[in-house]
């Protein structure tokens, strides 16, 4: 998952690069170096796989940046970091903007993101619920994986 402008930036080139050596692998004719025609379509196959993903990345935060976002009722508490910030992207917030908010340093905001909040209290997850606008309701408590999730 992409989660700032840096990442997106460098999965593009990924995605890019990853492209070329496609392109570059179908348009070798040269029979000195030719691979078996099994292993030719094993390598291919897996740039492919690869771009597919990245590219699959790349949508995902494109559509969060242009604010199409759908909130989903969780299906359980391990999708709640993911969905802050998917929740941020769509909201057009960066990582700063909610550091921000919430009166901490950016870092703070990158660090929680990149561990998907695994270091976070429970009171801080729903300090950064509000300060993104998401609306829960007064059920929203603690059950019993918010434990597992949270260590």
């Amino acid at each position: 998952m992409i989660k700032n402008e840096r990442q997106y930036r460098i999965t593009r080139a990924q995605a890019e690069k990853f492209l070329r050596a496609l392109r570059n692998l179908q348009a070798d004719t040269d029979d000195r170096y030719a691979l078996h025609p099994r292993l030719r379509q094993l390598q291919e196959e897996a740039l492919k796989s690869q771009l597919s993903d990245l590219e699959e990345d790349l949508r995902e935060y494109e559509d969060l940046k242009e604010g199409r976002f759908e909130f989903e009722k969780l299906e359980g508490i391990s999708e709640l970091p993911k969905l802050l910030i998917r929740a941020r992207i769509a909201s057009g917030l960066t990582q700063r903007d909610l550091a921000g908010r919430l009166d901490l340093k950016e870092q703070q905001i990158q660090r929680y993101e990149a561990s998907e909040y695994a270091s976070a209290s429970f009171t801080r997850i729903k300090e950064v619920v509000s300060a993104l606008g998401i609306e829960a309701d007064n059920k929203f408590s603690v059950d019993e994986g918010i434990d597992d999730w949270a260590q």
